[in-house]
């Protein structure tokens, strides 16, 4: 991102970014959620059709977004593999601001302060949901115009979630 996107709000950033990458995105607002199921239901989604824009630290300092449907979690063994490490860790929420300019709750890759590379589970697909660059939005997008758009890689880097007791 430029200088000039320091003065863009958040949902800003998500709408010049998604533009400049030829990406069709329609951010809304909602009332705010407390779950990821509680933000499906507000968006009249099931919770697979909102994605998790996860912010991955690798072992080198450096980061990378692993997007995974909200009803899967991130397989740690085949994002390692994938990407060619072994080590990889989710980062304290201040550090994720610090690397992408946006809030936990808030995050995408779309406007992300830093173009750091995008791993998109394989199992996302048709109009999905994700962070909006601030709270209490939404943004909707075609997964595999947002897969194109931010040259990402896609490949299976997701597991089912456990059973709830």
């Amino acid at each position: 991102m430029d200088e000039s996107a320091d003065a863009l709000t958040g949902t800003d950033r998500v709408k010049a970014d998604a533009a400049r990458r030829g990406i069709a995105v329609e951010i809304v607002e909602r009332p705010a959620a407390d779950s990821l199921d509680g933000a499906a239901r507000l968006l009249g989604l099931s919770p697979g059709d909102i994605v998790k824009s996860l912010v991955v630290k690798r072992h080198d300092g450096d980061f990378l977004f692993a997007l995974i449907p909200g009803d899967r979690q991130i397989s740690w063994p085949k994002l390692r593999a994938l990407v060619g490490v072994n080590k990889l860790s989710m980062p304290h929420q201040d550090v994720a601001l610090e690397a992408t300019g946006y809030e936990r709750g808030t995050i995408t890759p779309l406007g992300s302060t830093t173009a750091w590379p995008v791993y998109v589970d394989a199992s996302l697909e048709g109009r999905v949901a994700l962070g909006a660059g601030a709270h209490g939005h939404s943004a909707f997008v075609d997964a595999a115009e947002l897969a194109k758009g931010l040259d990402a890689t896609v490949a299976d880097i997701s597991d089912p979630l456990p059973p709830r007791d």
